[in-house]
């Protein structure tokens, strides 16, 4: 196998990672809409841990749109062939930080300059 072959293979693995992990994502954001679907009055002082757990839930479902937006983002890199490139230097990713965060967009070295 060559290394463009290998360098397929190896993104038609990410994307199947990443579609997976879409799938999960998406699959977990509809439980929790359900879960915001029903939202009832309250009166001062009453349902206090319901609100909590509403709350709660608005802000999972924030972060699992945000997650989904990313992979999203991620597959369309993959499509473009730019997956796996840092857009601050232009650098690979390494594998690593690939395997941990799929669909980061910076290397270890700019996302620690970010902060």
């Amino acid at each position: 196998m060559g290394l463009r072959s290998g360098m397929m293979t190896e993104m038609a693995a990410e994307r199947k990672r990443l579609e997976q992990e879409l799938a999960r994502t998406l699959a977990e954001l509809e439980q929790v809409n359900k879960k915001l679907e029903e939202k009832a009055d309250y009166s001062l002082g009453e349902g206090d841990s319901s609100i909590y757990e509403w709350e709660f839930n608005f802000a999972l479902r924030q972060s699992l749109e945000e997650k989904a937006k990313s992979i999203q983002a991620a597959l369309r890199r993959i499509e473009e062939g730019s997956y796996g490139i840092c857009e601050v230097c232009g650098r690979k990713i390494s594998p690593e930080r690939l395997a941990a965060l799929p669909h980061t967009t910076l290397c270890i070295e700019c996302a620690r300059n970010k902060h």
